[in-house]
């Protein structure tokens, strides 16, 4: 089982930044190569794909309507992945959700496999 937690959220105001951190052990996390994504939700949607980092290769796929503005980073030494989100928009609101899973990726797209573990979530809140 992997364990995962979030942190690195807040309030910001529109156009600022944030790096958000995903923190990965258990001891079955260096046994596997987990995709580990970033998902975000919003009161009364489904949770929303932001952004993968695939644990070995580092191949990475982010989702279009943050491209340009969200890219997603590791750190193998801390086990940790992070989503730096800029130009942050009042749209960006959200919780968001760090999940190791398994998926892969066919030309540009990725699709899920399994959903695994997830963290707990971490308040983003952007203001107008």
């Amino acid at each position: 089982q992997v364990q995962l937690v979030e942190s690195g959220g807040g309030l910001v105001q529109t156009g600022e930044s944030l790096r958000l951190s995903c923190a990965a052990s258990g001891r079955s996390f260096s046994d596997y190569d987990y995709d580990i994504r970033w998902y975000r939700q919003t009161p009364g949607k489904e949770r929303e794909f932001v952004a993968v980092i695939t644990w070995s290769g580092g191949r990475t796929h982010i989702e279009d309507s943050v491209k340009g503005r969200f890219t997603i980073s590791k750190d193998n030494a801390k086990k940790t992945v992070y989503l730096q989100m800029n130009s942050l928009k009042p749209e960006d609101t959200a919780i968001y959700y760090c999940n190791a899973g398994t998926g892969y990726y066919s030309g540009n797209m990725y699709f899920t496999l399994d959903y695994g573990s997830w963290g707990q979530g971490t308040q983003v809140t952007v203001s107008s």
